[in-house]
């Protein structure tokens, strides 16, 4: 497993072996999901939640903050695949102490 961000308890990390599309599984305290990053033109287009097989499945308060967050790094996430699954680098962990803020018209706090 490469953990690539924690974010508050969220845990970002890609697991060696793993398939297109571009994705992360997050995982927060015993709660799991993996977010398919769909680009078009090299710009985000779409998030894809799915359930992770075996895992308790994520609230959706939860699924919403991580949401915020790749919203906010995707670009290093998909850097970060990148290195990882095609040119075969170790990546980074990187650890974000700073919270996220609501954007205008975002109803989570």
């Amino acid at each position: 497993m490469g953990k690539i961000f924690e974010y508050f308890g969220y845990i970002f990390y890609f697991f060696s072996n793993e398939h297109d599309p571009i994705h992360v599984h997050v995982k927060h305290g015993s709660e799991e999901c993996i977010f398919d990053i769909i680009l078009e033109d090299a710009k985000l287009v779409r998030l894809e939640r799915r359930e992770m097989h075996g895992a308790e499945p994520m609230s959706p308060k939860d699924a919403a903050e991580a949401i915020k967050f790749i919203n906010e790094y995707w670009r290093q996430i998909v850097e970060k695949w990148i290195s990882f699954h095609v040119y075969h680098q170790a990546v980074k962990n990187t650890k974000i102490s700073k919270r996220l803020r609501n954007k205008k018209g975002d109803e989570n706090t």
